[in-house]
């Protein structure tokens, strides 16, 4: 099984590009996750921002993989434990499908791609950086993929 994130927004800052990497290599034997990074719509003086979120959400539909178990990541989501998320990870694994994660621009997901979503989880009811958003998520994913290896990185 393979896992991709997907989110919306460039040009990572150096150290979450560096944090990321990190989890990213930390991962590569348990799941291995690929980061895409989708284009955001052109936002701005005179430009509808519903257009933006369309734009968007078409990009990420023709991001995902043949036939993935889709989690949008969304606030009003499904709030995790760490150990919540280590279980939800073996569920996915049983599925034999690759994995999506979703992360959507600025206003959040396009009705398409809401719909498209297996599940949604929220990583808490803090707003924020959608680039930070990408850290946690992996990060996150390590943790259970590590407690499911019984491996000690996560310590309750």
């Amino acid at each position: 099984m393979k896992a991709r994130l997907i989110a919306t927004g460039e040009r990572a800052p150096g150290w979450v590009a560096q944090g990321f990497a990190e989890y990213q290599k930390r991962l590569s034997h348990w799941l291995p996750l690929e980061l895409v990074e989708i284009e955001p719509g052109l936002r701005g003086k005179g430009r509808d921002p519903k257009r933006a979120i369309e734009e968007e959400g078409k990009r990420v539909l023709a991001a995902l993989p043949k036939n993935p178990y889709v989690v949008a990541l969304d606030v009003p989501g499904r709030q995790l434990s760490s150990e919540q998320l280590a279980q939800r990870l073996e569920h996915w694994r049983s599925q034999g499908r690759d994995l999506a994660f979703l992360i959507g621009g600025p206003e959040g997901h396009a009705a398409e791609v809401s719909a498209t979503a297996d599940e949604t989880w929220s990583i808490g009811p803090l707003t924020l950086p959608h680039m930070l958003v990408r850290l946690v998520v992996a990060e996150q994913l390590y943790r259970a993929a590590a407690m499911i290896a019984n491996h000690p990185y996560h310590r309750a």
